[in-house]
């Protein structure tokens, strides 16, 4: 955890007055009882109205004073708490940003998610706790038996006995439950992972009819956090009870021993209940403490899980310094893959196998092959998405690990297989390819995507809303504005990556036809299971199981390649057949 405290800099002067205000909130607390005692002992004694009047008065001011500290020290520790919480969510999600796709693939997306969420927010419980309590709580416990010695010190040898018991108690228990809240802590993010995986995948859930079998499956994982959370629960409820029982023997204790010394003329009986007082005050702090390190232990838990994605993202800056190869080639080609092979972190086997083609500038290539022959895989290492483990890609006869990331991205544009949209308007959408564009760049990227029927459907235009993740709109619109959006920055590499296959047959086809009247003339990969949309490239690469098969043109892989001549004929011979 110290290793976020760097974010509470901004916040000094906050971290260093709440805990003094509730030092004084505590100073002012432990006079009480001697203010009651003189009450007792020389006002209701000798009847003398005025000095109880006068002594209540001071009763109420100290009240008052100590409710001022309070509310400051509260102020302060919810400022430092809070301000700290936003700006190591700002971190978080900042490198989040930064982390490459293996690490994000390696630490899931559920997991990142409630790290932002649920442990930021316990963290953040955890500084404010600890800045109102870590100096209040035991300043009071051994404050109020420094107070006790100095009205009477037989008497005090209670508290002497009575505080190591209840210590031993309450932070007996406090050790037997950290280790199952840490549990507790770990069944919750299997609930939360659970709700954001049906709440994702609800539309497959509902169209296979699953939603029993989903239901049954959050029950047990619910059931089992909440029989968990119980079980926790009444371990730490016996907390209560037996540090009262302890704490009543030691007021039974005291009241015996008072009574007796009053009796002697010793103890004035305003002492007793001042000594009563300052046990009762004891017995408080102690079970604030106890929940206090509760809480510490759930913060330190949920930072050192924070601080796993921020050692993460760093590990992956201090992986691109050390991988600058300098590796050059003739600046003849614009993509070059030398003999790569990659494989997925933690997979069995290699997603792609000794991959060699060079492409020149300008040229469309067409790649296809079955699920999983490692299509995408191949076309996410050219703005590397993922490092290739052995062999080189080459960008314009540069390495892409030689390139800024930036850099790199800025040459290329790229259509995902899922098309995502973000919350806003069709404008705001397109402008995430190119945030200078004009609206004329944006409309002309539109029609060239066939998305202008999209547009003049719309009243609004380019300030149509889309709502979030594109669900007012088609597939097939979604996957035409997301095409925009990669088209408006004019990139010198366009990459489809099967984004066309929400799209009927008519405007596939258009869309290539339009590419190809592009000025910028870009390298362009279309990535696609159909030989329609690839068969007029320049070049086809064919891929069977990570494995180039074939490299030729429709007419040559036809002849010459098994795999791509299967492909055309089940997809011709049965458009034939219908």
């Amino acid at each position: 955890m110290k290793n976020l405290f760097i974010y509470l800099k901004n916040y000094k002067k906050e971290a260093i007055l709440a805990p003094l205000f509730k030092m004084l909130e505590a100073t002012f607390e432990l006079f009480v009882p001697l203010v009651m005692a003189a009450i007792i002992d020389t006002g209701i004694a000798q009847k003398d109205e005025t000095y109880i009047f006068s002594m209540s008065g001071v009763l109420i001011a100290l009240g008052l004073i100590g409710l001022v500290c309070s509310i400051t020290a509260q102020y302060f520790s919810a400022k430092a708490a809070c301000g700290f919480a936003a700006k190591i969510k700002e971190v978080l999600f900042d490198r989040m940003q930064s982390m490459s796709y293996t690490q994000i693939d390696r630490a899931g997306a559920s997991t990142m998610i409630n790290r932002m969420t649920t442990d930021v927010n316990q963290v953040q419980t955890g500084v404010n706790m600890v800045l109102r309590l870590f100096l209040r709580s035991p300043f009071i416990v051994f404050g109020a038996m420094i107070m006790a010695f100095t009205i009477d010190v037989k008497a005090a040898l209670i508290f002497v006995a009575v505080i190591p018991v209840l210590s031993i108690i309450v932070f007996g228990i406090m050790m037997l439950t950290i280790p199952l809240y840490k549990k507790v802590q770990k069944q919750l993010d299997n609930v939360l992972e659970k709700t954001r995986e049906s709440l994702t995948g609800i539309r497959v859930i509902r169209a296979f009819g699953k939603e029993a079998e989903e239901i049954q499956e959050f029950d047990e994982r619910n059931n089992s956090l909440t029989k968990f959370q119980q079980y926790v629960g009444k371990i730490s409820a016996l907390m209560n009870p037996v540090t009262y029982i302890v704490i009543n023997a030691g007021i039974l204790a005291l009241i015996y021993i008072g009574a007796l010394r009053v009796e002697s003329g010793i103890l004035t009986q305003g002492a007793v209940v001042a000594l009563y007082n300052y046990m009762s005050q004891i017995l408080i702090e102690l079970i604030k403490l106890a929940n206090l390190i509760i809480t510490m232990t759930k913060s330190m838990a949920s930072a050192q899980r924070i601080a796993g994605i921020f050692e993460m993202a760093e590990n992956q800056t201090e992986i691109s310094k050390s991988e600058k190869t300098k590796q050059t080639l003739p600046n003849e080609y614009k993509v070059v893959f030398e003999n790569v092979s990659f494989s997925y972190e933690n997979a069995g086997e290699y997603a792609l196998t000794n991959i060699d083609f060079k492409v020149k500038k300008g040229e469309t290539i067409g790649i296809i092959g079955g699920t999983g022959s490692g299509k995408t895989s191949l076309v996410h290492l050219i703005p590397a998405f993922y490092p290739a483990g052995n062999g080189s890609v080459f960008v314009d006869g540069k390495n892409v690990q030689d390139y800024k990331e930036e850099k790199l991205r800025e040459k290329v544009g790229i259509v995902m297989q899922k098309s995502v949209l973000f919350q806003g308007t069709i404008r705001e959408n397109i402008l995430w390819g190119n945030k200078s564009a004009s609206d004329s760049e944006i409309l002309e990227a539109i029609e060239t995507a066939q998305a202008g029927d999209i547009l003049r459907k719309k009243e609004k235009g380019l300030d149509e809303w889309i709502e979030q993740g594109g669900r007012n709109l088609s597939g097939g619109q979604r996957q035409r504005l997301s095409i925009a959006r990669a088209l408006v920055r004019k990139p010198e590499i366009l990459i489809f990556d099967d984004s066309a296959s929400a799209l009927d047959y008519a405007t596939d086809a258009a869309l290539r036809k339009a590419l190809q009247t592009l000025d910028y003339h870009p390298t362009v990969f279309i990535v696609s299971q159909r030989t329609s949309s690839i068969m007029h490239a320049d070049k086809i690469i064919v891929l069977d199981d990570g494995h180039i098969e074939g490299i030729g043109t429709h007419e040559e892989l036809l002849k010459n390649c098994l795999v791509y001549k299967e492909i055309y004929d089940s997809q011709f011979k049965k458009e034939a057949a219908s």
